[in-house]
């Protein structure tokens, strides 16, 4: 029998705001993985760094776009039409670019200071300037402007929303008729078509985390050969790409399920996890250590004379050029790359190879340091390789002991006693169904997997020749159905429907989207059983008041950037601030350990119980919450605690103190003075009353305040 592998990998890059507590050791300098690289044009797709933007679909027409909207409690979605001159259909324009990195992008002072130095030091005279992917069109204004509105500029935007937002920018600042909008990409631009002639200076600034994977080569390459002249001018001129290697435990258990799984105490595996990486850089080793990871950022040089930078390095970099790195902003993180296994032993003073290669939209690194033999992970499958990539959050909460003795201890309780269960696994929870086929004997397991799919069946049939078990007892419906029947189970009611809950399409997003729960358990109503055991039991929406000054600086209202009204985009992209009444700031995900200075305020306390015995129904909670610290309130961070069993014994937090998952945010219009009553002073408030009402028809969850 050949040697194969299936592996639950994590993906190969994941970004951070990388802080010294997350890193246990640095074990070489910070390098220069590649030679330096002239910018010269940047791509023209919308700015979506690190959220799930809806998908969009163009029609024939350029004035028409479908825009792919998502019930999160259903998993269900429809195509709507965005038309050129309608707001959008059937839904508030509102999160679609709430969730974007525009307004943390326009709050970046040092960003759109070193943009307006280059473009004053290289646009001195009036020429025909192009910006590609242009946004609110700050860079094209810029452009204007220093030419004192003589040239001509050409702005290429073809996200629809965006344009149509630009639109408004442009009118409000008395430019719409200095600035040529173009709603295309830029390989559909034609010289004599869409622009008079060949452009004698590029801006533009569509640079992802990773630098390339916005697809920067590809539209370089285009724009040369087909709208700029002979040796144009551009800003930003050069990029260069900075690493380090770095050992850290947090970072490796988020790619290292199988070193993960060694160490564990329930004695149950759900396979290796590995990873593979590719120009060459010779590296001394400053430190004794074991090389978890690589940390990666990049330096911008935005002027030809190399005077102006901007810098994404994390903060324990110092140098010169990091112009931007002093300041906390969420558009640009730090990529983490992960390297093989549980870590790569070198000792101070030992040179190791570093091979950096890239394509046109993404850069890959490999260290060419021999792992032991001992750490070679391979079993002997009867099936070919196969790999199912997950998040690094998600391999890390598989490998959490915490987190699976607490799954264990509620999947153990829960089929005590029980024989011949028909258990329903709703959600894509690969690790409770092998809980459930491995922990009774006797029991059916049905796993739904609606995001997963055939995925989730096939890493299954995997990881039972990998742990030598049978999967006879266990199944996976082949079509996806909006609900189980009598006859899907063979006529037999099913005795216990669990869940993490976790849902594969729903990473990322807000915690309680996950009440999809409640919403499939509702649905499976006609095929439970009396006693029907229901696993998690209960949710609990928890909060907690706390200070975020720099995640509330990122997302506050913008008005003049860098000499430009954007007071117009504010409610669009969802800014907190002195909105007009009744707009309020959305509710956003975030990790909260990753958001730069924090703090908590307040005792942690529940605003709503969700009581999954029961079908979906309308909730409302209210609290009144003291404040248990003096400082500025920016906000309350909400997440979800699952009840697993009835005792209430068995609780899994997705709270601020678990990395592993997202918070929602609600930042307040404007921060508030806070403080313990009987030692507050007058300008400080000493408590506050939150309010939530959920609505299931509308998927939503409603949060108010009232501060007395």
């Amino acid at each position: 029998m050949s040697k194969q592998q299936s592996t639950a990998r994590s993906k190969s890059k994941t970004l951070f705001h990388l802080m010294n507590s997350v890193i246990s050791k640095t074990l070489i300098p910070s390098i220069s993985l590649r030679s330096s690289t002239r910018l010269t044009l940047t791509t023209n797709l919308p700015r979506h760094y690190k959220v799930h933007l809806p998908r969009l679909m163009s029609s024939e027409s350029s004035q028409r776009l479908f825009q792919l909207k998502l019930d999160p409690l259903t998993g269900n979605s429809e195509w709507v039409v965005i038309e050129d001159n309608d707001e959008l259909p059937g839904c508030s324009k509102e999160p679609l670019l709430a969730s974007t990195s525009y307004l943390d992008m326009l709050n970046d002072s040092y960003r759109n200071k070193a943009y307006r130095l280059a473009i004053d030091k290289t646009v001195t005279k009036p020429c025909h300037v192009l910006d590609i992917g242009a946004g609110t069109g700050l860079l094209s204004m810029m452009a204007a402007r220093a030419m004192g509105f003589n040239g001509t500029v050409t702005a290429c935007e073809s996200y629809l929303p965006m344009a149509k937002l630009m639109r408004k920018v442009l009118h409000r600042n008395g430019l719409g008729k200095a600035i040529n909008l173009i709603n295309k990409r830029s390989d559909e631009l034609k010289v004599g078509v869409d622009i008079p002639s060949r452009a004698d200076v590029l801006v533009s600034e569509i640079l992802d985390s990773e630098l390339l994977g916005e697809g920067l080569i590809p539209s370089l390459q285009h724009a040369y050969d087909n709208l700029l002249v002979g040796n144009p001018l551009t800003v930003p001129y050069r990029a260069v790409t900075y690493g380090q290697l770095v050992e850290s435990t947090y970072l490796w258990k988020l790619h290292d399920l199988y070193g993960i799984e060694a160490k564990a105490s329930d004695d149950f595996q759900e396979c290796a996890s590995k990873s593979h990486r590719e120009t060459e850089v010779q590296i001394k080793v400053i430190d004794d250590g074991n090389i978890h990871a690589l940390v990666s950022w990049w330096v911008l040089q935005l002027d030809r004379e190399g005077t102006i930078f901007y810098s994404t390095a994390p903060r324990w970099i110092n140098s010169p050029a990091n112009i931007g790195n002093g300041n906390w902003c969420d558009h640009w993180k730090q990529c983490v790359w992960f390297f093989q296994g549980k870590g790569m032993p070198v000792s101070g003073g030992q040179e190791v190879l570093l091979e950096a290669t890239h394509t046109e939209t993404s850069v890959s690194y490999n260290l060419n340091v021999q792992v032991p033999q001992t750490d070679i992970r391979q079993h002997d499958y009867g099936v070919g390789d196969f790999q199912l990539l997950l998040s690094p959050e998600r391999i890390a909460t598989y490998g959490d002991s915490e987190w699976r003795l607490s799954m264990l201890a509620a999947v153990r309780n829960a089929l005590h006693g029980r024989v011949n269960t028909l258990c329903v696994v709703v959600d894509d929870s690969i690790f409770l169904t092998l809980l459930a086929v491995n922990l009774s004997k006797t029991s059916h397991v049905v796993s739904l997997f609606p995001g997963l799919r055939e995925m989730g069946a096939q890493y299954l049939e995997n990881v039972a020749k990998a742990n030598d078990f049978s999967m006879d007892r266990a199944e996976v419906p082949e079509k996806r159905k909006a609900c189980l029947t009598l006859h899907d189970t063979h006529g037999r009611k099913v005795d216990m429907l669990i869940g993490e809950p976790y849902y594969y399409a729903n990473e990322g997003m807000l915690p309680w989207q996950n009440l999809r729960f409640w919403k499939d358990r509702t649905l499976l109503d006609p095929v439970l059983s009396e006693d029907a055991l229901i696993m998690p039991c209960k949710g609990r929406l928890k909060a907690c008041a706390m200070s975020l000054p720099d995640l509330w600086s990122s997302r506050c209202c913008l008005g003049e950037v860098e000499g430009f009204d954007h007071t117009i985009v504010n409610t669009t992209l969802g800014a907190c601030g002195e909105l007009p009444s009744p707009k309020e700031g959305p509710c956003l995900p975030f990790s909260i350990w990753q958001c730069g200075e924090i703090k908590e305020l307040s005792e942690i306390f529940t605003i709503l119980e969700f009581d999954f015995s029961k079908p979906i129904s309308s909730c409302h909670g209210k609290a009144e919450v003291q404040f248990t610290e003096h400082g500025m309130c920016h906000g309350f961070v909400l997440w979800m605690d699952w009840v697993m069993d009835a005792e209430n014994s068995i609780v899994v937090s997705n709270g601020p103190d678990h990395r592993y998952w997202k918070q929602g945010v609600k930042l307040l219009s404007k921060p508030v003075a806070v403080g313990i009553n009987g030692s507050k002073s007058a300008s400080e408030i000493g408590s506050t009353v939150v309010e939530a009402l959920f609505e299931p028809a509308s998927s939503e969850l409603i949060i108010k305040h009232a501060f007395s």
